[in-house]
């Protein structure tokens, strides 16, 4: 296993794996992903599928890309069929008899984009994320002030729309949730403590906040220094997902939509190129003090 993925699931204090934050979308999304694969690591055919189920073609469609509510009994059949081991039906038919509750980021539904809210809702449910920042810190570390000020000077976002979003995106923070916080590793560009967003009080409130963040085990943050790497393919910004029930899932935004990375080819791609900017990195000791001093600098 890569060191990334090892740290993480070490740190995973929870069996049960899903987060009091559901949402119904994103649980179908996992299992349909999961029902794909595994037909077709069994090489069978989608029509051999609903014939086993009794169904039509299309309802196998419908439940592999999440947008069908996949019955538990109708999963353990068709996993069954795919001769999938008795841990992995068990897991996933658990998670479809959870796959029908209410949606915790509802009132915030105006404000996010379609694409988008997948993202969200597969958020909530992970136990842990690996974010690579290039231009930005990440929401899940972002303060109000730095948030809004990021958004009032976006062309994609409408003026008004900007304190519900910035309501929508502390709402998401989990880093700091004291009953059950999201494991969080990040590597973030040296460039970004010194991109200015707001006033620098804004900069210096921010970057105080992302320092008394990493006193807690559970925040792996740690700078790239600008001048001393540059990774293969110059990479941009990307997010690993991990879940204790489900598959990880890799997560690439670009301004009009994201790319949803889920078969274990592509996904091991990401988690290399995570080890190696982790490895390349500041370690958390050296980041901090270079964000405490950062800090201090803007005036």
């Amino acid at each position: 296993m890569m060191l990334i993925r090892r740290m993480i699931r070490s740190l995973l204090g929870r069996a049960d794996g899903v987060s009091e934050r559901s949402d119904p979308s994103a649980l179908r999304f996992l299992i349909g992903h999961e029902l794909r694969s595994a037909r077709e690591r069994a090489r069978v055919k989608q029509s051999e599928a609903a014939k086993a189920l009794g169904c039509s073609q299309p309802k196998i469609v419908a439940m592999e890309s999440g947008k069908y509510l996949q019955q538990p009994e109708d999963v353990t059949t068709l996993l069954r069929l795919y001769r999938a081991d008795v841990a992995q039906i068990d897991r996933l038919a658990s998670l479809a008899g959870r796959a029908d509750q209410k949606t915790w980021w509802a009132p915030f539904s105006d404000v996010l984009p379609n694409w988008f809210k997948t993202f969200v809702g597969l958020e909530g449910l992970a136990r842990s994320q690996f974010i690579y920042q290039t231009v930005t810190f990440t929401g899940q570390l972002q303060t109000r002030a730095y948030a809004t000020a990021l958004h009032e000077g976006s062309p994609l976002v409408a003026s008004v729309d900007v304190p519900q979003i910035v309501r929508a995106r502390l709402a998401r923070q989990r880093v700091a949730d004291r009953t059950n916080p999201m494991v969080l590793t990040t590597v973030i560009e040296e460039v970004v403590l010194y991109r200015q967003v707001g006033t620098p009080d804004v900069m210096r409130e921010q970057l105080t906040h992302l320092w008394e963040l990493m006193k807690h085990d559970h925040i792996d943050l740690r700078i790239l220094p600008t001048r001393a790497y540059a990774h293969a393919g110059n990479v941009s910004e990307f997010t690993l997902l991990y879940f204790d029930q489900a598959q990880t899932v890799g997560y690439i935004e670009y301004p009009t939509g994201a790319l949803y990375l889920q078969d274990y080819d592509g996904v091991a791609v990401y988690e290399m190129l995570a080890d190696q900017l982790r490895t390349a990195a500041l370690p958390k000791s050296e980041s901090a003090e270079l964000i405490r001093s950062r800090a201090a600098e803007w005036k």
